[in-house]
């Protein structure tokens, strides 16, 4: 307390909130520079010892800027600061992410349901310990200012010393560039403060408007539907349709005319995944989306979600889980059964030849695996229940995940043999999924970790088709990717178009 009622100089205490950053939350940082570069030679602890310094030196000098113009501001941001701070580094050391612009993405895409599921003790240690405790020294501190004179020559020499370290360390600019998209999303509190302004400025360059596709035409009344289903963090190699040793798809695995292909993902989070999914062509542009596209060209568009992240999707039947719940009735309904719901129903009832379901689900989303399917589904068990993945082992999360594959499994099963009923249509499914999911491997957990540096169980993803018997074949496909659901669904229905790509389909 006695500390507290001190008065501080603006420097030392600038200097002193540079330090608290650096020890609380730049261990991650210092951690993978550490792994990526030789520490026992020379020019890997010069490296080290620079970033250091430097990380310390340019914080206390926007710090005291800060301060300097106004100390009630200054208070205010570095409060605001040190309890961020302490969320994303306890996010960082339990999940291994990254917090770069695709991870600002995934949080202000997240809803309550999803970011309530990372709730823990933990969590709430860091926060007090981290961030609620030096917020109160922040703002129980006097500070003490300085005249202009002084800042200008404090703030000089410090920015020719950053200049001059930084021209020191020239033979080490390349090595910093090509990692400088980690080092980026793990330098607080920049790595949320300068992503989260790039991330509004891209969005807002690329929502100002849908760029609409050329107009489609029908070319026949045969009665055709297809339902794509979006898989959330399913990722291949457990499913034991791809040899995976666990049985992981007793169901789909005895289905006739059910195929699977090799297929990797554009991105290893669900907004840019789904939107490649729906798209014609991989791209940074905001092109008008395959429902979006369908249901402007007289196709019957239905689109069922019990997750989020989806480029802005103009239809008329778009059904979430609200919407779905009033009609659906057994334990199923609160999980992604729900989605199958009056589904066949709703295909009778329409009157339109041809027909686009979107079946968005969430089954295998993290961090509560277990979480994410009916008791009966608990095929592999002991399972993980805790959100604090690291402190599960392994094989416990393996499990849980795996049973979250195995009611994937069970939905897709009911699914195609719901289709099967629909004896005027010829019927098809195309399950692909947004991305894939680490559990463990290399420490890391979940997904987000960006495509250059991802691990393949983030973006190496099961594409599963099944077709009806009266429908089309398939291409002798190897390797696909989620561009080619779009081609292959206007393939399907018989839709003539401009931007359609033959390579890029699926069927023959």
């Amino acid at each position: 307390m006695s500390i507290l009622k001190n008065n501080w100089k603006i420097t030392h205490f600038a200097l002193l909130m540079s330090f608290l950053n650096f020890l609380f939350f730049h261990l991650p940082f210092f951690t993978f520079v550490v792994d990526k570069v030789d520490y026992k030679s020379f020019a890997g602890v010069t490296l080290i010892v620079s970033l250091v310094i430097i990380m310390l030196v340019a914080n206390f000098f926007v710090f005291y800027l800060f301060f300097f113009l106004s100390r009630v501001v200054g208070k205010s941001l570095l409060v605001l600061f040190f309890i961020i701070n302490a969320i994303a580094v306890y996010f960082v050391n339990t999940y291994g992410v990254i917090i770069d612009e695709s991870m600002i993405g995934n949080v202000l895409n997240t809803n309550y349901a999803e970011s309530s599921s990372f709730f823990s003790i933990k969590l709430i240690v860091y926060l007090i310990l981290l961030g609620i405790v030096p917020s109160i020294f922040i703002i129980k501190a006097k500070i003490i200012n300085v005249t202009w004179k002084k800042f200008l020559i404090t703030s000089s020499v410090t920015l020719v010393f950053m200049l001059a370290l930084a021209y020191a360390n020239a033979s080490n600019w390349l090595w910093i560039d090509k990692n400088s998209k980690t080092l980026g999303g793990l330098a607080m509190p920049w790595s949320y403060s300068v992503n989260l302004s790039l991330f509004y400025i891209h969005k807002h360059q690329k929502n100002e408007k849908e760029i609409l596709l050329p107009n489609a035409t029908i070319k026949d009344n045969k009665k055709s539907v297809i339902v794509l289903v979006i898989g959330e963090s399913a990722r291949r190699q457990n499913f034991s349709l791809y040899g995976y040793k666990k049985n992981t798809n007793p169901l789909l695995s005895k289905t006739p005319n059910l195929f699977h292909f090799d297929a990797t993902s554009c991105a290893t989070y669900t907004t840019a995944g789904v939107k490649c999914i729906l798209e014609h062509t991989s791209t940074d542009e905001l092109y008008e989306i395959l429902p979006n596209y369908l249901y402007r060209n007289n196709v019957e568009v239905i689109w069922r979600t019990t997750n989020w992240g989806e480029p802005p999707i103009h239809i008329k039947n778009y059904q979430n889980t609200d919407a779905l719940m009033p009609n659906c009735k057994g334990d199923g309904c609160k999980f992604d059964e729900i989605l199958l719901s009056g589904l066949k129903e709703q295909i009778l009832a329409s009157t339109k030849n041809k027909i686009l379901i979107v079946l968005h689900t969430s089954t295998s989303h993290g961090p509560s695996y277990s979480k994410k399917y009916p008791a009966q589904f608990e095929v592999f068990k002991p399972v993980c229940n805790s959100v604090e993945l690291g402190n599960c082992s392994q094989t416990d999360l393996i499990n849980a995940y795996d049973n979250t594959i195995v009611y994937t499994d069970y939905i897709l099963h009911q699914l195609i043999e719901n289709l099967k009923e629909l004896k005027e249509y010829n019927s098809a499914m195309i399950f692909v999924s947004d991305h894939g999911e680490s559990l463990g491997e290399k420490n890391l957990y979940m997904h987000g970790v960006p495509m250059s540096i991802a691990p393949k169980e983030q973006y190496e993803i099961p594409f599963l088709v099944w077709l009806s018997d009266s429908s089309k074949q398939l291409k002798p496909n190897k390797m696909l990717s989620q561009n080619n659901v779009f081609h292959s669904v206007l393939n399907f229905l018989g839709i003539q178009s401009p931007i359609y790509n033959e390579q890029m389909n699926i069927f023959k």
